[in-house]
């Protein structure tokens, strides 16, 4: 086993982690919903102590486990499971359904109109 393709996997998990934080504090931002002081402390707490070192190391474990299969469903594995948890937590952290936003650019829904309609939110 090469430590460093590893340390990639986990480099590509941390950076997956802050990519799902930059979405969800943007989105937050633009509908103004959830982004009082105490929202934005929350989301950036949990981007330092769970989303970035939580990716990373799931990365990492897929990795682990799908190379055996073949490299490069390895990098397909990680690539996917990444993508899974940045949409989930872009839907449950970035779009606050039903809470009162007061930028007017959004819906009831807080979802910004610069997120696709056919990702999930």
């Amino acid at each position: 086993m090469r430590l460093w393709t590893v340390a990639v996997a986990a480099l590509g998990g941390a950076l997956a982690g802050y990519l799902a934080y930059v979405l969800a504090a943007n989105a937050r931002a633009y509908c103004d919903a959830g982004w009082e002081a105490g929202g934005r402390f929350g989301l950036l707490f949990e981007m330092v102590v769970m989303l970035v070192p939580g990716c990373a190391l799931l990365a990492a474990l897929v990795w682990l486990l799908a190379r055996r299969v073949n490299p490069a469903v390895g990098v397909a594995a990680v690539v996917l499971v990444l993508a899974v948890v940045v949409l989930w937590y872009f839907a449950a952290e970035g779009t606050l359904a039903g809470y009162p936003g007061d930028s007017g650019l959004c819906g009831p829904d807080n979802v910004p109109p610069w997120w696709p309609g056919w990702l999930p939110s």
